[in-house]
């Protein structure tokens, strides 16, 4: 029974790679479709959106059998619950690459935001695909020390999207009110990717150590501390002897 339980759990995690490889393509193409215009791209994004629910229902089919298999062991549970929020995550960043392209299409053959600020969605789009690109690396090899490096990426797109919306509400909008509401609407779309990467990354560290990203970042702390104290002592150890 438990050789039955690791095929269904490894099966599962297979999905969520394959979650993140479908939510991967949907950013480029939505991305692409609102920085060039490319009508066929936000077709292709949007048409992605089966596929997406596909493999989720099948997440959630998997989750209900593990857990109803046979009574989990407390680190299989762990997985599974923990898998459960990835899913949806992952299913929620597919959805808002989809919001992006469905307003490029809508748009087409105009821009969805004005030219000038294209340059910051180029560098939105970069940062969350160097975020997913991340998320699918730690989902294939579990790394807690790789998640942690998640959140200044995404400090790095909330700057960018504070900029923005400052723009919008502290100085002078020389474009439309619809290109206004817009643009809001784009670079939160993009801030709310970013969010549920970092989401899935402290999903990812519990998994890997059974702690919160707040106590595994406090953690290293002591440690770093520790070893700090343990060298001080060592060298003047060493400047006794002599």
């Amino acid at each position: 029974m438990r050789t039955a339980y690791r095929e269904h759990l490894d099966s599962f995690s297979h999905d969520l790679i394959i979650m993140c490889d479908i939510v991967h393509k949907s950013l480029k193409l939505a991305s692409e479709a609102l920085i060039d215009s490319e009508l066929h791209a936000a077709e292709e994004a949007m048409s992605l959106r089966e596929e997406l629910d596909e493999v989720r229902n099948r997440c959630e089919e998997r989750a209900v059998l593990l857990l109803a298999l046979e009574n989990p062991m407390a680190k299989d549970l762990r997985q599974v619950v923990s898998s459960i929020y990835i899913v949806e995550d992952l299913h929620r960043m597919g959805r808002l690459a989809q919001h992006v392209a469905s307003a490029a299409r809508r748009r087409h053959p105009e821009n969805v935001v004005p030219a000038e600020y294209i340059g910051y969605f180029e560098e939105l789009a970069r940062l969350n695909d160097d975020m997913i690109r991340m998320l699918r690396e730690i989902l294939v090899t579990p790394d807690p020390d790789t998640a942690l490096r998640m959140a200044s990426e995404d400090d790095a797109v909330d700057d960018i999207n504070h900029y923005l919306l400052s723009i919008l509400t502290n100085r002078e909008w020389k474009a439309s009110v619809r290109e206004a509401v817009e643009t809001a609407q784009m670079t939160r779309y993009y801030e709310r990717f970013a969010d549920h990467c970092v989401s899935v990354a402290g999903r990812i560290i519990y998994l890997s150590t059974g702690l919160a990203p707040e106590a595994y970042m406090a953690k290293l702390s002591e440690e770093e501390r520790d070893k700090e104290f343990e060298s001080r002592m060592a060298e003047l150890e060493r400047q006794f002897r002599h």
